[in-house]
């Protein structure tokens, strides 16, 4: 099965509007586990404006299922996910003024840096995943980074999902084929959400945990936390 990880950075995003500590991230966080949530995600950015550091060391401090840190690998994030040693950490290369994740590693160009990271925190017994496109030649250069998962990088499949599903998942299914033939495990994440996530789901092989925040939260306005999160389990 599938496992759903929760990204609770909009929880997050809506404290710091106001200030103070409405909505509780931690509590976000527990509720979430115990409305079927398999595992917590969170991607903190060095402004901190949703995710601050010091939730991730409350977060690590108190969750019980799988804790996922995403983020760009610079020295302060990198100090941030040695101190803390989740199950995993999910590197992406977004830019400091990025508004969210917008593109997938170039494995080839930053293979060495990679191995670099993907060394230092295999260290500390913390399994790593690359944020991808669907490109098979960057997971094969992922393969050769070390990491032991890659995630699949899914604006294009959901922006594309109701014009032509077929093509939009084709060159997904392409990439999770050559991971597959190489022994590396798959996740994926980005606007995936109740109407395209089940279809998704049903055609990546090996498909291990899909990362979902913005969609379900904001599903969750309108359908109770709880609910949701049973929704997209049983999509799963």
């Amino acid at each position: 099965m599938t496992k759903l990880s929760v990204n609770i950075n909009k929880i997050a995003t809506l404290r710091n509007s106001r200030g103070g500590d409405i909505p509780n991230v931690l509590e976000a966080a527990l509720n979430c586990e115990k409305f079927g949530a398999q595992g917590i995600t969170v991607h903190p950015r060095p402004d901190e404006r949703h995710i601050k550091y010091k939730d991730v060391y409350e977060l690590k401090s108190n969750i019980t299922t799988e804790f996922n840190i995403e983020g760009n690998p610079i020295p302060q994030f990198i100090d941030l996910v040695l101190d803390n040693k989740p199950a995993q950490v999910t590197l992406v290369p977004d830019a400091v003024d990025a508004i969210t994740s917008n593109a997938g590693w170039d494995t080839k160009t930053n293979k060495v840096f990679l191995q670099e990271v993907i060394s230092l925190f295999h260290e500390r017994g913390i399994r790593t995943s690359i944020f991808v496109d669907a490109d098979e030649e960057m997971v094969f250069h992922a393969n050769e980074t070390g990491t032991d998962r890659i995630e699949l990088y899914t604006e294009s499949y959901a922006s594309n999902y109701h014009t032509n599903k077929e093509n939009a998942i084709a060159p997904f299914i392409k990439a999770a084929k050559a991971a597959v033939e190489v022994g590396l495990g798959i996740n994926a994440g980005h606007d995936l959400n109740l109407e395209n996530l089940k279809y998704f789901s049903e055609n990546i092989p090996n498909l291990l945990e899909v990362s979902i925040g913005h969609a379900l939260i904001s599903d969750a306005i309108y359908l109770g936390l709880e609910n949701t999160i049973m929704m997209y389990r049983r999509l799963l």
